[in-house]
């Protein structure tokens, strides 16, 4: 019954068919966002959570109704109940909506239902995805002329605004445009048929649902079969050159790669696929805080007729948001928007004063000199990108790391490399698992500490005491806050609630100030 992999609407099914929604979990992420745009497209939506919580209160602000606590009479009423992977089979809701015989569906179900409808472009892969559909997203809303404007978007994750502000990430715009992130942890994602699919790497996730490297590449593979028109993959990802070379070859013929080393790629890979996309002179200056690169577009790849022989066509880009992987997700949502039908440089320009999605490289505070930065870096290849960037961007700074681990499962499959990639920080302390859906007993052994078990013999300068245990997260906030002096960038990474810790971080510094001002203002009056 609460398979996700399994389509419950027929074709020709739409949102006007759902009747009264209810949402379990509707405080979610991914749930908060196809909540809102239900509603925004007319239909009953209410909800359940556990929690009160800041998008609880947006969502009840809009008018939806959020009962707080899981119960079942509050299903009582609904046609359809939308559940996540997270909920259970005996979760209360469950049960009373099947005793009830309401239709029962997950949330993929909803999102495919919205991607029908529209112009659809999905975003998919391991890491980069809510950077790129919001990317993409930003692109279309501040360029997007006739079709192209006003467009729908689903993202499972906040907007940080020029202004410093943050925005939803869940919008149902009247343009012909639905951009989606497309979450690949359970197999959902193979319910879309959007127009264009990107996929932004493959590397293997997710491994307690697929098992192994294998099944995962099987799955986006499949993924990228459904997409109507193009696929855009990087081919700076053994896992996506791993799905290229297993794509159907009519699915090939209309995939497009982009690369920074396109005198890298396999010849199966460039061989057969419709065009690639070099990202060149890609580059930032120190403490620039801006990337600039250019994108090499074939001739011909967007309409028109041009010879095999004609020169590419060379945009320019720059943006505010640092790293060599954001040149990546950038040159993906540029792509995306030109096929849709915009100028390759329009999007470029339109995609130069975007912050990033919330959480990513986000800018808390600086105090006395001490920088904090919140980022949702949950994997090992995220965490080793996050830590290049910021080398890049501070130069010579001191970075020190609070690190929560997400899901007790991909802490044990991935300790080593989690080790290695925090070992590009300076000073690191990793705290408690994030659980998420998992239970730390179904774990036994697993936790902060084996992230640091498995740092033994990782290289790192020095090689002993960079890197500590410490379960108590408010305690290892104030902790790195201690040992932090003028020039240093402190950061909060992961998935859960160690974000609220940038916070921690930030009241503690202010009063380490304070004190030291007062202790200054009590030592000249001695001297006076």
């Amino acid at each position: 019954m609460l398979d996700p992999t399994h389509a419950s609407f027929a074709p020709g099914e739409t949102v006007s068919d759902l009747g009264v929604t209810h949402f379990i979990g509707i405080g979610g992420a991914g749930m908060s966002v196809l909540a809102e745009m239900l509603h925004e497209e007319g239909v009953a939506v209410a909800g359940s959570d556990r929690e009160e919580s800041a998008k609880t209160d947006r969502l009840k602000e809009l008018g939806i109704g959020v009962c707080i606590g899981q119960k079942a009479e509050n299903v009582a009423g609904a046609r359809t109940v939308v559940f996540s992977s997270a909920i259970k089979p005996d979760n209360p809701e469950i049960v009373a909506a099947a005793a009830a015989g309401e239709r029962i569906v997950h949330r993929s179900d909803i999102l495919a239902l919205l991607l029908n409808a529209k112009r659809g472009v999905t975003v998919a892969g391991a890491h980069g995805k809510t950077t790129t559909s919001a990317l993409l997203s930003h692109i279309l809303v501040n360029a997007g002329t006739g079709d192209l404007a006003d467009p729908s978007y689903a993202i499972g994750g906040s907007i940080q605004t020029p202004d410093g502000g943050v925005k939803d990430g869940g919008h149902a715009g009247r343009g012909g445009v639905l951009v989606a992130e497309a979450d690949e942890s359970d197999g959902s994602f193979e319910k879309y048929t959007p127009e264009i699919a990107i996929i932004t790497n493959a590397e293997p996730d997710h491994l307690d649902h697929y098992g192994d490297a294998a099944h995962y590449h099987a799955a986006f593979v499949e993924h990228a079969g459904h997409a109507r028109g193009h696929v855009v993959i990087c081919g700076d990802d053994a896992g996506a050159l791993d799905v290229i070379a297993q794509l159907p070859d009519d699915v090939a013929a209309r995939t497009i790669v982009y690369t920074t080393a396109p005198a890298d790629l396999p010849a199966a890979v460039s061989g057969r696929v419709e065009a690639v996309v070099a990202i060149d002179h890609e580059r930032e200056a120190a403490e620039s805080g801006a990337e600039r690169f250019s994108i090499a577009i074939p001739a011909g790849l967007l309409g028109g007729e041009a010879p095999a022989s004609a020169p590419a066509r060379i945009v320019p880009v720059s943006l505010v948001i640092p790293g060599i992987h954001n040149a990546r997700n950038a040159t993906a949502a540029i792509l995306a928007a030109a096929l849709l039908g915009m100028d390759p440089d329009v999007a470029a320009k339109a995609a130069a004063d975007f912050r990033g999605a919330a959480r990513r490289f986000q800018i808390r505070g600086v105090v006395e000199g001490v920088t904090v930065v919140d980022d949702y870096a949950h994997h090992p290849t995220e965490i080793a990108a996050l830590l290049d960037a910021a080398r890049r961007r501070y130069p010579g700074a001191t970075l020190r790391v609070l690190f929560q681990p997400h899901l007790f499962s991909r802490t044990k499959f991935f300790a080593r490399e989690f080790a290695e990639a925090l070992s590009k920080a300076d000073d690191v302390i990793v705290t408690c698992i994030f659980p998420a859906r998992e239970k730390a007993e179904d774990f036994p052994g697993v936790g902060g500490q084996t992230v640091v078990d498995a740092a033994a013999g990782v290289a790192h300068d020095p090689q002993d005491d960079w890197i500590h245990a410490v379960p108590d997260m408010c305690q290892a906030a104030k902790m790195l806050c201690m040992r932090a002096h003028r020039g240093d960038v402190l950061f909060t990474v992961g998935a859960g609630d160690v974000t609220q810790m940038a916070t921690v971080m930030l009241r503690v510094l202010e009063a380490h100030r304070e004190m030291h001002q007062i202790h200054d203002s009590a030592s000249s009056a001695e001297r006076q």
